[in-house]
């Protein structure tokens, strides 16, 4: 079936106008984009409104559009917020569908395979089904997408050509309808109705599609013709409506014709007996066997399911696609003309560049000692070349932008400074390292009194523990934040120091927290002239960004020299608090402080009671059972948050449920 994009326009809903320096950043990027401008960068300050400068970018270009975001959060974070903006708009989230995934890999040394363990989250995986349907059906389209949409997929054109339409007046057989759909990926179930499944009792099929969990369609037979088509609600089955045609989609990512599996599996088949004879001509006899084993059995599950565990792997077979030829991915969906936006370009750009090697390094290994056919390597990300030959035109935001996107635009930037609150960049103050703790101890009882909060970043773990614990005996309350803290435990941290459970917070790497709490005033950073990551010029303004929230927020540098870093950090900060003043002056405007609700907790008392029984017991089959239960209630407190747009709350359940589905194990 052809499907044609519907010519729809971007309708931009917004209580307010661009404000501050957002009108001048949105009239310099439209007019770049308009004269043909591939590449734009976007200098955005932390809460100057970036989100709201896009959408107005969005509407004005009215093309397809891509926004790439660097973690689920922060994806999550865009997608509700460009949802409220364009309500009468499809605006999408394409992330990967893994709760938890574990990819296949083999460790030579110690002769260990490791199965892939995936487990597949179904809302994901309709999220991902609604955005590819959307790009190809609606122009007026928006996906928020992370990392995962770099990652090869089916042939848009193929993909295309599993759809297919039903019509009221239709000639059309039961049995023709019912292949239909196990051909493109739906599963028969006469009991219970899930996404991409149907019925079929008599004259009456019954409809789950793959991309919605909450309707049905009950398609009535008088004959060999389509006699009504009702939609139902799929939870109570009551009828809410009725309709002449629909458009069903298909029920999975990857669907191959009939016609076309076959010598899919001819050339699989071709292929393997070309690998076996190079591994028995070179004496390698077990990784022959299990080669022949394992391609077999999923030879014999293609033909006769048209599926088999692991078919990403056989993806260049699928496709038709010769060796090394780039596989296609969500990018590719988005036509010959749309729009890219990088939000945190200075993060997202090196995640898409490792991407490639970290991929090829872990299939070669697999291919070497006989675990997956030498196209397996086809099935991988986009290097970052071929990402690049995709784009089109591209915005990349940053409040510090990388040396990448800055190069490309010979470091010429549009400027958004101006926050709407009247907020300035926190002043800098350099202090020497004698005497530093004590210092810090008046600094962090200074502002309990104003009722406000300090963070503390050091070097390394051993530093943040010891501080801590000093601290503690000071009678300081403070607490300390690492990686290894499982979400639950790090979302009730920060809330308690928001409330005043603790003064104050101690972390090496606060940049990846996502820390922007109002009662923050002061960053004090440790080893401030020290050189490396957690020291350069980008992540010490971001790091002193995080007092960016409070009307008397201040950043202490501790160290006994002025670093390159620090120069620079200090001159840029200084810099826009200037064009801040200024701005605030001739407004007339007093910088307030930002007002953000305290949650008591993500979790619900009973919730949180619930936890504490799974930490405490220790049978294996009963911790099980109450994690389950657990997850079932928590994920009925996701969706809430959703429907709510409560995206803070919503994100922080679905961490807290990844790391309950680890525990299982």
């Amino acid at each position: 079936m052809e499907i044609k994009r519907e010519p729809r326009k971007f309708e931009l809903h917004a209580p307010f106008e661009p404000s501050g320096d957002q009108p001048q950043a949105i009239k310099e990027l439209t007019e770049g984009l308009n004269e043909g401008k591939k590449d734009q960068v976007l200098l955005g300050a932390t809460g100057t409104g970036k989100t709201f400068t896009m959408a107005n970018l969005i509407a004005n270009q009215n093309k397809p559009t891509l926004v790439l975001a660097h973690n689920k959060t922060l994806a999550m974070q865009l997608y509700y917020e460009l949802k409220e903006f364009f309500p009468n708009n499809r605006v999408e989230y394409f992330v990967s569908n893994f709760d938890f995934y574990q990819p296949e890999a083999y460790v030579p040394s110690k002769d260990l395979y490791i199965d892939k363990d995936a487990r597949q989250n179904m809302e994901l995986d309709m999220m991902r089904l609604s955005a590819m349907n959307a790009l190809m059906t609606r122009n007026d389209t928006i996906v928020v997408a992370s990392v995962a949409s770099i990652y090869a997929i089916q042939n848009p054109a193929e993909y295309s050509k599993s759809f297919f339409e039903l019509n009221v007046g239709q000639k059309i057989s039961r049995k023709e309808i019912l292949t239909y759909l196990v051909k493109t990926g739906y599963t028969r179930n006469d009991i219970e109705m899930a996404p991409g499944t149907f019925s079929a009792k008599g004259d009456v099929i019954k409809i789950v599609p793959g991309w919605q969990a909450n309707i049905m369609f009950r398609v009535s037979l008088f004959g060999d013709e389509i006699e009504s088509i009702d939609v139902l609600d799929a939870t109570t089955g009551s009828v809410t409506g009725q309709t002449r045609t629909i458009t069903i989609y298909p029920a999975q990512a990857y669907v191959t014709p009939e016609d076309k599996l076959g010598l899919a599996v001819a050339n699989i088949r071709a292929e393997l007996a070309e690998r076996l004879k190079y591994f028995r001509d070179k004496g390698l006899m077990l990784e022959a066997q299990r080669l022949e084993q394992r391609t077999n059995y999923d030879m014999e599950s293609l033909t006769e399911f048209g599926y088999c565990s692991g078919i990403e792997n056989y993806s260049s077979h699928l496709d038709f696609r010769k060796p090394g030829q780039m596989p296609y991915a969500l990018i590719d969906y988005f036509g010959d003309d749309f729009l890219t936006i990088i939000d945190e370009s200075h993060m997202m750009i090196p995640q898409i560049r490792g991407m490639y090697n970290t991929d090829r390094s872990r299939k070669t290994t697999l291919i070497d000692y006989g675990f997956r056919l030498p196209s397996a390597i086809d099935n991988r990300p986009l290097s970052f070349d071929e990402f690049r030959s995709k784009m089109k035109q591209v915005v990349y935001t940053s409040a510090t932008p990388g040396d990448y996107e800055l190069d490309l635009t010979d470091h010429k930037v549009v400027q958004q400074v101006i926050r709407p609150t009247g907020l300035l960049d926190p002043i800098i103050d350099v202090r020497k390292t004698d005497g530093q703790i004590d210092d810090l101890i008046e600094e962090i009882r200074t502002r309990k009194e104003k009722g406000e909060r300090t963070l503390i970043t050091t070097l390394t773990i051993r530093m943040s523990e010891d501080l801590t614990a000093y601290l503690q005996e000071k009678g300081i309350k403070v607490a300390y934040l690492h990686s290894e803290l499982k979400t639950f435990e790090r979302s009730e941290i920060i809330n308690d120091l928001r409330k005043g459970v603790y003064d104050a917070v101690v972390g090496v790497n606060l940049l990846r927290e996502g820390l922007d709490i109002p009662e923050v005033s002061l960053v004090a950073v440790l080893d401030a002239d020290k050189q490396g990551f957690l020291r350069n010029t980008r992540s010490l303004v971001q790091t002193a960004g995080r007092a960016a929230r409070n009307a008397h927020g201040e950043v202490i540098f501790y160290a006994d020299t002025i670093s390159p870093a620090m120069k620079e950090a200090m001159e840029e900060t200084s810099r826009r608090r200037e064009v801040q003043e200024v701005y605030n002056k001739e407004h007339n405007i007093t910088p307030k402080t930002v007002f953000k609700k305290v949650q008591d907790s993500v979790l619900t008392p009973g919730a949180k009671k619930e936890l504490d029984k799974v930490n405490k017991t220790k049978d294996k089959d009963k911790k099980r059972a109450a994690i389950d239960k657990l997850l079932a209630d928590l994920r009925k407190e996701m969706l809430q948050a959703a429907k709510d747009l409560d995206f803070e709350k919503a994100a922080d359940l679905r961490d807290t449920i990844i790391d309950l589905e680890g525990q299982k194990d």
